[in-house]
């Protein structure tokens, strides 16, 4: 594929020479439109990479990041060896991101390390383990929340530098963390006061939730297909976008399988909502006015969204999984297993917070107890948990 190139023009903004149209651009800086604000602790430059390369690179090189690969997405092993985990869903947003950013010219270095980091805050089981630690906590006074969590796995829990806790990531990257599916009050997490929160993130924070849910709605449709907890019909008749395309594809490859079909029509509308995102994006920067970081920042409302077309359909697809595969009773077994464990293992904790790690039992005297055994539960793979469960719970 012949590569896109660019050229600033006459009225400062990047000529793509293949789709001759006009895209923002930023002043131009070492690490691409945006200029880092730097980390907690100074660190002299990289000979050969940038803050955001190194970033990156501090995310993939994490335990966090590594435990990833045995959380639960949607689908246990229990159903196939194939089906995504959080790590390969991970991957998965990464890449999509990554072309995304591209193609619009923004810092793909800063929105690949946005994207591998994005669901390390993640606690096993899935959502069901998330809504189960949440109930923990909230019967107790607090919440759980992963994005806030996955912040203090970067800020402190990963221990690899001996000059410095966590990860020092730059500002933008652990902004990014915080803001890119959610915007948080002042207010109510003054703690959070730095991270600007009466303004938006730059575009490369705010396309991260969308890729995330690109990557999921088809993957979670194919996972669903080949799990045979949906079918064909079913998800013909559920989602028209499907249809339409599984119709061309039969009319372009008849003597095709069913299941490559079904690939063929899960791959355009992929890549319907990639690029209606660019398209989408690129328009209503045009329409806003904005030609500087400071002007997404002001933007009153978020500039990364989907058409209304596309974002119909989306709304669509996303209907159509929670009713017929999210809370199917096919899933059931796990997310009760889910909740039994995580509530069983919290409740002995409480009751016993010496059988803690004595690095846990060294931090009751700084947070509580509630918080510290949310921070060791969130962190753990499902193997482990199950190990746990198995130690202090296995009569129960």
């Amino acid at each position: 594929m012949a590569r896109l190139r660019s050229a600033p023009s006459a009225n400062g903004r990047v000529l793509l020479s293949r789709s001759a149209k006009l895209l923002p651009c930023w002043p131009t800086t070492p690490c691409g439109w945006i200029n880092p604000r730097g980390r907690r602790i100074p660190e002299p430059q990289h000979p050969y990479r940038d803050d955001f390369q190194r970033d990156r690179d501090r995310v993939i090189h994490s335990r966090a990041f590594r435990r990833l690969e045995a959380k639960t997405q949607v689908f246990t092993r229990r159903f196939s060896d194939h089906f995504r985990n959080r790590l390969t869903h991970t991957l998965e947003v990464a890449q999509i991101a990554r072309t995304i950013a591209a193609q619009l010219g923004l810092n793909v270095d800063l929105v690949e390390a946005l994207a591998l980091v994005h669901d390390v805050g993640h606690p096993p089981f899935g959502h069901a383990g998330e809504k189960a630690l949440d109930a923990a906590m909230r019967e107790r006074g607090y919440f759980f929340d992963h994005n806030l969590h996955a912040l203090r796995i970067v800020e402190d829990f990963e221990l690899r530098y001996a000059a410095f806790r966590g990860l020092n990531l730059t500002f933008e990257v652990r902004e990014g963390i915080i803001k890119h599916s959610h915007d948080y009050s002042a207010s109510q997490f003054p703690e959070l006061a730095e991270y600007l929160l009466d303004q938006r993130p730059p575009l490369e924070a705010q396309l991260i939730d969308l890729a995330d849910e690109i990557a999921y709605d088809t993957a979670d449709l194919d996972d669903g297909y080949e799990a045979r907890l949906l079918t064909l019909p079913q998800i013909r008749n559920g989602i028209p976008i499907f249809d339409r395309f599984y119709r061309e594809a039969e009319q372009t490859y008849p003597h095709a399988i069913e299941k490559l079909k079904f690939n063929e029509a899960l791959k355009r509308i992929l890549d319907r909502m990639v690029g209606d995102l660019i398209r989408n994006l690129q328009n209503g920067i045009k329409a806003a006015g904005i030609g500087s970081l400071e002007g997404v920042r002001a933007c009153p409302h978020r500039l990364a969204t989907f058409g209304p077309e596309v974002d119909e359909e989306r709304r669509g697809t996303k209907n159509f999984l929670h009713q017929n595969l999210y809370f199917s009773a096919a899933l059931d077994p796990e997310k009760n297993d889910a909740g039994r464990v995580i509530r069983q293992l919290f409740e002995f904790w409480m009751a016993k917070p010496e059988s803690l790690p004595h690095t846990y039992q060294e931090k009751t005297g700084q947070e509580p107890l509630p918080r510290i055994i949310c921070d060791y539960i969130a962190g753990m793979t499902e193997n482990f948990i199950y190990e746990q469960h198995e130690k202090y719970c296995g009569s129960q």
